[in-house]
């Protein structure tokens, strides 16, 4: 049974209202079933609102309705008005099913928009900021050594863990807004700092200097770790990587597999050396991220061949500030083909720095769309109801969640780097790409 501070239990017992107290409760419920034997303080958390197709299982327009029943998880017929949300914790809004700001480009109906925009300003008042991101580190969400935190994003979990060294575990979009709501979490897993070590140590025997290398990279290892609950650990004569290489590696290593922390020797807070990764400990397996895994993964992402494209989606995961500065630079002074649709993703802090630098009026000028807050897979796969022919992409883990159901419409997937994506988004086609 889980123990709680006096607070913990003030909450619980109701004198914060009934909406924190329900929040508590379920993490309680939470912490029991896992074994957990106290909580901790969560200080930040991303959140999956605002409207998603999954919230149409209750019948209702009624937003506290379906809040209590599909996040609180209430289903005796009991609602709870939308409360304040904890003072200790930061929350903000990840990824939402279209752009703040528009909705025919992404290809999302008008309905789709104004009830996310509905439930947004809903969950604003409450005390959530609305950032609509993925990558919520690139604009200031960053949690730091020994930080608690939550997120509905999986390769958010991975970079904040990894990189930063901050404290989450994968706990779903329910338990994230429990947290949030009360600034609480169990204190298990990879919020004790001795559970953090490294189990599976990973020799890089592939390419490893590009981003597409490392998204690559993290669709393969992903694939290899097998065993639950496995922490990789990278070692071998790879590159170092930057922010751009490192979120894509985290986006695909979350895409095949579930793995929340990830050790690279010489670039991630626990492992300045080998040693310091397995904190002492003999390793679990010893990996070879190779050459034939490395080719293995391309392949599964994209099709043979080439033909025409009618959507081209760059930004999974959102986009830096310096990759729609490299797109403006690819577009400028040309078209995008008439039948194509060129949608360009990031979060709202990158693309008002987009507009302040003149990047997005070269990308808009160029035919294409500069996007937030989403992307073609979290739209409700309608983003999708345009290719007829092709579609093309330069994040591995778009690519691998929509092969199988555009194949079954006799559509090609196409994956390679920006530059082949935008080259083709203005010929209009895909010509084979030479990966080498």
């Amino acid at each position: 049974m889980v123990k709680l501070t006096e607070f913990e239990q003030r909450m619980l017992d109701g004198e914060m209202g009934p909406f924190q107290q329900r929040a508590i409760q379920k993490i309680v419920d939470y912490a029991n079933a896992l074994g957990a034997q106290e909580l901790c303080t969560v200080t930040k958390a991303t959140v999956y609102f605002g409207y998603h197709p999954y919230l149409d299982a209750v019948k209702s327009d009624d937003y506290d309705e379906i809040f209590s029943k599909m996040v609180l998880c209430d289903h005796s017929g009991r609602i709870y008005p939308l409360g304040k949300f904890s003072d200790e914790c930061f929350a903000q809004t990840c990824v939402a099913p279209c752009d703040h700001n528009c909705y025919k480009p992404v290809g999302v109906s008008k309905e789709v928009f104004e009830k996310n925009r509905r439930f947004l300003d809903l969950t604003l008042k409450a005390g959530v900021s609305i950032a609509g991101s993925c990558t919520p580190y690139l604009s200031g969400w960053l949690p730091m050594r020994g930080e608690h935190f939550v997120s509905t994003e999986s390769s958010n979990i991975l970079f904040c863990n990894s990189v930063l060294g901050a404290c989450a575990n994968a706990d779903g979009l329910e338990a994230s807004a429990w947290s949030a709501i009360c600034g609480r979490t169990p204190l298990w897993g990879n919020h004790i700092l001795e559970n953090r070590y490294a189990t599976h140590v990973v020799e890089v025997q592939c390419p490893s200097s590009t981003p597409l290398d490392w998204d690559i990279m993290g669709h393969a290892l992903g694939r290899l770790l097998t065993d639950g609950n496995a922490r990789p650990v990278l070692t071998g004569n790879f590159s170092r990587p930057d922010i751009i290489r490192l979120k894509k590696f985290f986006s695909s290593l979350a895409t095949t597999s579930g793995c929340e922390i990830c050790h690279i020797v010489g670039s991630t807070a626990e492992a300045p050396t080998l040693e310091a990764a397995l904190a002492g400990h003999q390793p679990q397996k010893h990996l070879v991220l190779s050459q034939q895994e490395y080719d293995k993964s391309l392949s599964s992402v994209c099709d043979p061949g080439g033909g025409p494209v009618e959507l081209v989606a760059l930004g999974c995961p959102h986009y830096t500030l310096q990759e729609i500065r490299d797109v403006a630079r690819l577009l400028e002074g040309k078209k995008v083909a008439p039948n194509v649709n060129l949608q360009v993703w990031t979060d709202m802090t990158m693309q008002h720095l987009a507009q302040v630098n003149g990047y997005a009026q070269v990308i808009e000028a160029a035919g294409a769309h500069l996007l937030n807050s989403s992307c073609p897979m979290v739209a409700a796969r309608t983003a999708y109801d345009c290719v007829t022919n092709g579609f093309a992409a330069d994040g591995a883990k778009q690519s691998h969640y929509v092969h199988t159901d555009l194949n079954a419409k006799n559509c090609k997937v196409y994956y390679g780097t920006m530059e082949q994506c935008v080259q083709a988004a203005i010929q209009g086609r895909w010509e084979e790409a030479n990966h080498g």
